[in-house]
């Protein structure tokens, strides 16, 4: 009985520093020192309504908003999607060389170069007709952001060069100066596009 009294003692011991203290430690610290990571990283609306979080992607469809990259999450049984959906993180597990893939890939780029009028042919960035590991990436390279700024800019009849300027203010440059490439994270941006063109028509 000794013995097991002994084991149960430890094992509520543990539970209570390991379950109970050191995760409300660790908060305390993360919302002392991180506030914004620890509460989610959310960014907020004009009017102060959260809008979402900048560390997972939304699907905005609308003419005057930038897009995402795609996304490839589907339901736990495989039987159908759910763009965007954070409870579904998933990649798509087709491989890069299957028919499959090959034909998604062309028919995301025909898309996006009739979306951004392109010409027929011309250069696509990957990141605008594949979908990353999880399905939720945020962010969309630089040059993907500057070859919708014209169609954004039309839709919300404002200047280019300000879509452009907003851009170079939003991105964010390769952390360290050297890991990653240059990146524009979507919801930000199109939050910064609601601020300085408010009474655009364009929705999610």
């Amino acid at each position: 009985m000794k013995i097991v009294r002994q084991s149960l003692m430890a094992t509520l011991f543990l539970m209570i520093v390991c379950g109970v203290v050191y995760p409300l430690v660790v908060t305390g610290i993360a919302r002392l020192l991180f506030p914004e990571q620890a509460a989610g990283s959310l960014l907020k609306a004009r009017n102060g309504t959260i809008t979402g979080s900048w560390l997972i992607a939304q699907g905005f469809q609308a003419p005057g908003y930038f897009h995402p990259r795609p996304s490839a999450s589907l339901t736990p049984d495989g039987s159908g999607s759910l763009p965007y959906d954070a409870a579904f993180s998933s990649p798509s597990n087709v491989g890069p060389d299957t028919k499959q893939e090959t034909k998604n890939v062309t028919d995301a780029a025909n898309a996006y170069r009739q979306e951004n009028r392109l010409p027929a042919g011309s250069s696509v960035p990957i990141d605008a007709v594949t979908a990353s590991g999880s399905g939720l990436d945020p962010d969309i390279s630089l040059a993907n952001a500057l070859l919708q700024a014209p169609r954004v800019a039309e839709a919300r009849k404002i200047d280019p060069s300000v879509v452009r300027s907003l851009i170079e203010r939003i991105k964010d440059n390769p952390q360290f100066g050297f890991l990653g490439t240059t990146r524009v994270n979507v919801l930000r941006l199109n939050l910064a596009l609601d601020k300085i063109a408010p009474k655009s028509s364009a929705k999610p």
